[in-house]
């Protein structure tokens, strides 16, 4: 007894030594897939790729959700007629308010889906809607089950918990160039949030965006920034891995090695050793470490 005693006090004393242990045996929680589309022309390629993870033609059910679209009805007949096309037998696109999103059973009318696709237009649109309703977890139970998220432009946007929103807080120059490398310039509010370690940027080389991105990274440095640019996307796997696909590059600011971050007098930002990769179609890296 004295033996097994003292066994149980040992293990008890690993437990609180090590809780990393038991949580990197445990098994990936996320099944699903994301497709994060720049902008821009989506190729053949990227949406055959989204088809694909959601289950093929013939088994997929894709639902589409072009809120963010200014001419959302549209849009969505659009985006689902591009889908038929492409041989998906059971797809449709969903509009709703956010009082509908609130109401009790609502996201149920997700039920089955194996996957969703985001509209471009204005990102803040598709936030308003459904960040803290039932429908945003709904969203992140599919996810976490196998679905496939994917979304273009703002659809893209949507997809870390850090969102850019596109506008400026202090410069105000209502251009697509960011002319400088601002504290409190760029504007972020909370996304839908499939990923939590990375901010996302898209549109990102065609619209000279890069200014942009470094300013958020700046001021949130423990999270890498992912350029995504026209016509190009990033197929974000289960393991965290990212596969680069389409016609463009994607750009990756990472600054958790950084130092020296502060900012100067007229609020502009500096560091040192902020650490770029750029990757084109057929490349693959990860969303942990920014690496191949």
């Amino acid at each position: 007894m004295k033996i097994r005693a003292r066994s149980l006090v040992v293990l008890a004393v690993c437990a609180l030594l090590f809780p990393a242990f038991s949580r990197s045996a445990a098994p990936p929680s996320v099944k699903g897939h994301l497709v994060i589309i720049g902008g821009g022309d989506r190729t053949e390629e990227i949406m055959r790729r989204f088809v694909e993870l959601a289950g093929g033609g013939e088994k997929a059910r894709i639902i589409v959700l072009p809120m963010a679209s200014g001419v959302p009805d549209t849009t969505g007949m659009e985006q689902t007629a591009e889908l038929k096309g492409m041989g998906v037998r059971n797809v449709e696109w969903l509009l709703f308010t956010r009082e509908q999103a609130m109401s009790k059973g609502f996201a149920d009318r997700l039920n089955g889906a194996t996957g969703i696709f985001f509209s471009g237009g204005d990102q803040a649109r598709i936030t308003a809607v459904v960040v803290g309703t039932p429908v945003q977890k709904k969203l992140h139970d599919l996810y976490a089950g196998g679905a496939v998220m994917g979304g273009t432009s703002a659809g893209a946007a949507i997809m870390s918990k850090v969102m850019i929103t596109g506008n400026e807080l202090i410069n105000k120059d209502s251009t697509d160039i960011f002319v400088s490398i601002m504290k409190g310039n760029v504007e972020t509010i909370e996304g839908v949030g499939f990923l939590d370690d990375v901010v996302i940027d898209q549109h990102f080389v065609k619209r000279k965006r890069l200014n942009r991105l470094l300013s958020v990274v700046l001021e949130h440095p423990d999270l890498p920034g992912i350029g995504i640019d026209e016509s190009t996307a990033i197929v974000v796997n289960p393991d965290g891995s990212c596969d680069v696909v389409g016609e463009g590059t994607v750009v990756v600011f990472d600054p958790r090695q950084a130092t020296g971050i502060h900012t100067d007098k007229h609020g502009n930002l500096a560091a040192r050793t902020i650490i770029t990769h750029i990757y084109s179609a057929g490349e693959r890296f990860t969303t942990k470490t920014g690496k191949p």
